[in-house]
């Protein structure tokens, strides 16, 4: 399994890089991938060199292939305006536009102020449904006072968690795990008319009607 991280920061060291490595680590926390960094910094020469000419240097051809293969990608940019930089945008901009199509994508964004802390909401999250990448529900913002702090860090962790989950091959039940009542029970989902579903042993899933639920509560 392999992970590709995308860092657009500017300086060296980088809080974006720093974010991003953090995210990853938090992944492999759960599953056993391989990750590889893309530097935009190091591309910018190249990525400006494919707008103009159309065609990509070898380096930015190997990152582009690198995105297009992963199981799961992690982009983290700095906060430009209120939105992604423009490098980071440039970058995706020339990506093939069924490369992400279902790919799990991890969120995350680096700024000086909690101000920007929905840039992720606003600005990263609609990029990348536009390109029909699965973008998953935690995206991580640090602010420079988040550093050090417990919630970073717990939100790291839950992110981390979410790109495992949906990259790691799906685990098939053995017999005994189809018949576990018990396990069964708590994940019972509700049906498309919002009717609760309850688990009989012999029976598999049963829907139960919401107006036999309310009879049953009802006083004699």
């Amino acid at each position: 399994m392999r992970i590709v991280v995308v860092s657009a920061g500017l300086s060296s060291p980088s809080s974006t890089r720093l974010l991003a490595d953090r995210l990853a680590a938090a992944t492999r926390e759960h599953v056993d991938a391989e990750t590889e960094v893309i530097e935009l910094r190091e591309l910018a020469t190249e990525i400006a060199q494919h707008f103009v000419t159309g065609f990509p240097p070898a380096r930015l051809a190997a990152a582009l292939d690198a995105v297009a293969a992963a199981d799961g990608l992690i982009a983290v940019t700095p906060v430009f305006a209120g939105s992604y930089s423009g490098l980071f945008k440039s970058f995706f901009d020339l990506i093939d536009k069924d490369s992400l199509t279902g790919k799990p994508v991890l969120l995350g964004a680096t700024g000086g102020t909690a101000r920007h802390s929905l840039v992720t909401e606003h600005a990263l999250r609609p990029l990348f449904t536009y390109l029909r990448a699965l973008v998953l529900p935690t995206a991580v913002y640090a602010a420079s006072e988040d550093w050090g702090e417990e919630g970073l860090a717990q939100r790291i962790a839950r992110a981390g968690a979410e790109l495992a989950r949906f990259t790691a091959p799906a685990a098939v039940p053995g017999p005994a795990a189809a018949h576990d009542v018990d396990t069964a029970a708590a994940i019972a989902p509700r049906s498309l008319t919002g009717a609760i579903t309850s688990v009989d042993p012999a029976d598999g899933f049963v829907t139960v009607p919401f107006e036999q639920r309310l009879a049953a509560l009802r006083v004699p």
